[in-house]
Order: C-alpha cells, then sequence, then structure tokens
C-alpha cells in the first residue's frame, strides 16, 4: 500500500502547525508505508507501542475468536474492526496493518471474526453478530469507560455495520460508524455485479471477484444436489489462488490450475460454470445468476436502506473507482441517512476497494487527511 509523498515539503511542514490534523496524517501515512525522510517522521507522530491478544467474545450463535490491539497509552475510544468477505478473516495481512496502524495512535482496537464471511457468504447472522460484539465490548469499562464504542467494517462488512449500529439496542452504545467500501442496498451491488450497470445507467465492468462469491452463495439453486459441494469446492480454490496472486505468484498459478483441473473432472452444468469462474466470463455468468439475486439480497438485515437508520454519526469513505461495490452505493446511502443523522462522505481516487494503494494528487491527499482527523476524533 504505497502512496507517493505528493503532499510535498510545503504541504507537510504546513500541517504541523495545525494540531487537529497531526493525527490524521500521521495515520495516511502510515498506511502508505512512509519511513524515511519527513514522511517517515509525520507517520510515527503520537505513536507508541502497543499489545495483541486473542480472546473469544460471546455472541448469540456462540462465541466468537477474536483480537484486542492495545496501546500503552491510550488516546480516543475502543474500535470494533470488521473485516469484509475474506478466507483469511482477521488473519488477512492488510486488515493487521490497518489494526496496528490504527493502535499505534492511540485507539484500542478489538478485531471480531465473522465466521459466514469467512466463507464468503452474507448472511443475516453476520448483523446479528456485529450486534453481540458491540453490545459485549460497550459494556466493559475497561473497554468503553463511557459506555459506547466505533464500528468500523470493511467492505461487505462496512453495510452490516450501520445496520447493527441502527438496532434499537445499541441505541446509545455506538459512537460512530465508519464504513470503507460498503454497500447502502445489497440486491443493488449484486445487480451492479452481474450486469455491470451502476444506477443511474452508467456502464463499468464489474470485478469477478464479486460474481463468484455470488455463484457461491446460489450454487445449490443453479445445479444438482450432488453437484453443489464439488462446485464451492472448484470455487472456493480459485478464490484462494485470487488471493495467492497479492503476494505469492508461484502458488497461486499452481492453485489456479488446480481449479482448471477440477473443472475439467466435473460433470455439466457445473462444469460450465466452473468455465466461467475460470475464465472470469463476467458477462456470461453474472446474465445466469441475475434472475438470482433478489432473493439473496432480500433480507432488510443485510441493507442499511431498508433497516432503521443509526442516530449517531456514520462516515463513509470510498474508492471512486470501486469495481467490486461502486462508489454510487456510498452516494446513495449518505443521500438516505443525511435527513437521519450527521454524515460525512468521501469519495477518493486514493484507494480502489477497501484497500489504500492508489498515487495521486497533494489535495486528494489532504482530503483524506481531514476525514481520518474528524473520525479519529470521534
Amino acid at each position: 500500500m504505497m502512496l507517493l509523498a505528493l503532499l510535498g515539503g510545503l504541504l507537510l511542514v504546513a500541517l504541523l502547525v495545525v494540531p487537529h490534523y497531526m493525527r490524521g496524517l500521521a495515520l495516511v501515512a502510515r498506511a502508505a508505508d512512509m519511513k524515511e525522510g519527513l514522511p517517515g517522521r509525520i507517520s510515527r507522530w503520537g505513536t507508541g507501542p502497543f499489545t495483541e491478544e486473542e480472546l473469544q467474545v460471546p455472541s448469540r450463535y456462540g462465541p466468537l475468536r477474536a483480537r484486542v490491539f492495545r496501546p500503552e497509552h491510550p488516546r480516543g475510544r475502543t474500535v470494533l474492526l470488521l473485516p469484509g468477505v475474506h478466507a483469511d478473516g482477521i488473519d488477512e495481512p492488510r486488515m493487521q496493518e490497518l489494526a496496528r496502524d490504527l493502535t499505534a495512535g492511540g485507539l484500542i482496537v478489538l478485531t471480531p471474526e465473522l465466521p459466514d464471511l469467512l466463507l464468503y457468504r452474507i448472511t443475516p447472522r453476520e448483523t446479528d453478530m456485529i450486534e453481540d460484539v458491540a453490545l459485549w465490548a460497550s459494556s466493559r469499562p475497561e473497554l468503553a469507560p463511557d459506555g459506547r464504542v466505533g464500528l468500523m467494517g470493511i467492505s461487505f462488512a462496512g453495510g452490516l455495520s450501520v445496520v447493527a449500529a441502527g438496532r434499537p439496542s445499541l441505541a446509545d452504545k455506538v459512537a460512530f460508524t465508519f464504513s470503507l467500501g460498503g454497500h447502502g442496498d445489497l440486491s443493488r451491488v449484486l445487480t451492479f455485479l452481474c450486469n455491470g450497470v451502476e444506477p443511474g445507467g452508467q456502464q463499468r465492468r464489474p470485478h469477478d471477484y464479486g460474481v463468484v462469491i455470488i455463484l457461491l452463495n446460489v450454487a445449490g439453486q443453479l445445479v444438482p444436489p450432488e453437484q453443489v459441494e464439488t462446485l464451492r469446492a472448484g470455487i472456493l480454490t480459485f478464490l484462494r489462488a485470487s488471493h495467492l496472486a497479492i503476494h505469492d505468484g508461484r502458488r497461486a498459478s499452481e492453485t489456479f490450475a488446480e481449479a482448471r483441473r477440477m473443472q475439467s473432472e466435473m460433470p455439466e452444468p457445473a462444469a460450465t460454470f466452473m468455465k466461467y469462474v475460470n475464465e472470469r466470463d463476467v458477462s456470461a455468468l453474472g446474465a445466469r445468476l441475475l434472475p438470482y439475486t433478489r432473493a439473496f439480497a432480500d433480507d432488510p438485515s443485510l441493507s442499511p436502506e431498508r433497516s432503521p437508520a443509526p442516530r449517531t454519526p456514520v462516515y463513509l469513505l470510498h474508492g471512486t473507482d470501486d469495481t467490486v461495490i461502486p462508489a454510487i452505493e456510498s452516494v446513495l446511502l449518505a443521500r438516505w441517512l443525511e435527513p437521519q443523522t450527521r454524515v460525512r462522505l468521501l469519495l477518493t481516487p486514493l484507494i480502489t476497494h477497501a484497500e489504500f494503494d492508489r498515487k495521486k494528487r497533494p489535495e486528494d491527499v489532504w482530503r483524506l487527511v481531514a476525514f481520518w482527523s474528524a473520525l479519529l476524533d470521534a
């Protein structure tokens, strides 16, 4: 996650005399992995040592694995940092980096693992679990002296966090909610992933990752019962290869080859669906899946715009070029929330889908700094 030091010496020096922005500036510098020179010194501003501890958190569905990051000198409230749809869950390296970047700046960060998202499944249980963890954390004086915590959700967990924050049980337990690359209406996102049409009619090629996850969730409606698990195993192999491609090209190639081998041994129609996956044929796969998306996404607890709105502030951060959950989702969600709560929205070219990895203009960096400065003081 590299951002160039586009701020330049003059802008960085100017920000040094505006203490309100230093915390946000330091976080952005850490997220951009700036370690040398003046940017490196800024990234270390206000930081200190911290510890990491594994624990279990109760929920109505049983205990959840979690990790808590505790700074030696806390500054600010405890936040629940919730991972998106990913098999590595709270162990995903970028997730851990963000938790450590936040904790180094003084926040206590609790990362609970949401088991269905580990399996690439988006279910109402996940919203219930977010609610349960927030209730538990807000009741513990060592985590929440004033009885309130912040919710921070990544990708689809961002939208689910907004839903949870609007539930009556959390009315006075959540100080703010932050959604990074999240959704407002799940059905609308799934439609985009299938046909590439955003609300308003703009065409954009969706990322194949999203449509493959839809297939995983609705496979039981598309192939005979005896083929479902075989198809799902092939899809999971492909998704594992996609994650490996980020940091291990050799293993990724081997795993993609395994997914193709699995396809060759599948009966029809599973083999055809797996062929679409392996060839990243979003158009063909999306056309087959579109009729099934409405039922999959119909539960109100999966979409903020179909659920009660939180009464506390909501912060929405979205990459302008996101092809998994398009940025229009945060725009529409902000529009829906604004009559009922205070919303801060930033669309930025500095991130893609929940990743800080773009290189752009100084003014884009400044806007991101201002956004994080406001959020860290919430």
